[in-house]
């Protein structure tokens, strides 16, 4: 079948705002750390301790990164000790509706596999019989 220009020009318009998204929300830990601000505002150990695996200098790199793309509010209260906690902005929450199709896809997806691990079972029995 031979693309069309106006095919190449809905493809396009399709990929770019999908490559924006995921310039933005790309990486291991971005979506991890934005569901554990969903609960509410939270101090880095916090964050530490609920986004399993992620090192100090990651967690702080990868919330500088959220800050700058309007997604994560950092906190300063002026008291002794500072206390610095982190919540999401307004328009973070506009990511709902996608964080909930991914997981709604994951439950999905783990399921056909294991049903088709399963099936496989079954078969890899019957040969060797």
């Amino acid at each position: 079948m031979i693309e069309t220009d106006h095919q190449l020009s809905t493809c396009m318009s399709i990929l770019k705002p999908v490559r924006d998204s995921l310039d933005v929300l790309n990486g291991k830990w971005k979506l991890p750390i934005i569901v554990a601000l969903t609960f509410g505002e939270k101090r880095f150990t916090e964050i530490s301790k609920e986004v399993h695996g992620i090192t100090d200098r990651m967690l702080s790199k990868e919330l500088r990164d959220l800050e700058l793309n309007g997604l994560v509010r950092r906190n300063i209260e002026e008291s002794y000790p500072v206390k610095v906690t982190y919540q999401l902005t307004e328009h973070s929450k506009s990511l709902r509706s996608v964080i909930d199709s991914l997981k709604d896809w994951g439950i999905l997806h783990k399921q056909r596999l294991a049903e088709e691990c399963r099936e496989y079972k079954k078969v890899k029995k019957v040969l060797i019989k």
